[in-house]
């Protein structure tokens, strides 16, 4: 039996619980919580926001504890932060630079995080215990995700 998300209801009971919210951090916290219980693979979901050029700062998490500060030079999150583009990482060992921040996971996605100017907010990092635990299929479902919620709003 496939234990991945169901990506369009996880879609609608996001836009129910976010609707008329313009708090970036509220809107964090919302999706991180409920990204990380939709999904067995998912072992820790959370935002790194942007808080000053080249910098990431932890943001609303699930799981364990997250690393604090991540440079744009650094990690998966920082190569997500750099590029503007969705980082697959089927084996995190194999990913030049990762961030250990725990040694438990074996996979990862990071997405970039725009608001309705297209300006990086964030990134949306989810790691895995299991390896090869995300594909195409995630990132593109999260992607539409991220663009429902804040692709569209004047964020507070």
């Amino acid at each position: 039996m496939d234990d991945r998300c169901d990506y369009d209801d996880l879609g609608k009971r996001i836009a129910a619980l976010t609707e008329g919210e313009t708090d970036e951090v509220a809107l964090m916290a919302t999706l991180a919580c409920e990204i990380h219980h939709s999904d067995a693979r998912f072992d820790w979901t959370g935002f790194y926001r942007v808080t000053e050029p080249g910098l990431l700062k932890i943001g609303p998490y699930q799981g364990g504890h997250g690393c604090l500060v991540i440079p744009f030079e650094r990690g998966v999150c920082g190569a997500a932060a750099r590029t503007g583009e969705v980082q697959l990482v089927e084996d995190v060992d194999a990913f030049p630079g990762h961030i250990a921040c725990a040694s438990s996971t074996r996979s990862e996605i990071v997405l970039p995080v725009t608001d309705g100017a297209g300006r990086l907010i964030a990134v949306l990092d989810i790691d895995s215990d299991r390896p090869s635990a995300f594909d195409a299929r995630d990132a593109e479902a999260l992607s539409a995700i991220l663009g429902s919620v804040f692709g569209g709003r004047a964020l507070t």
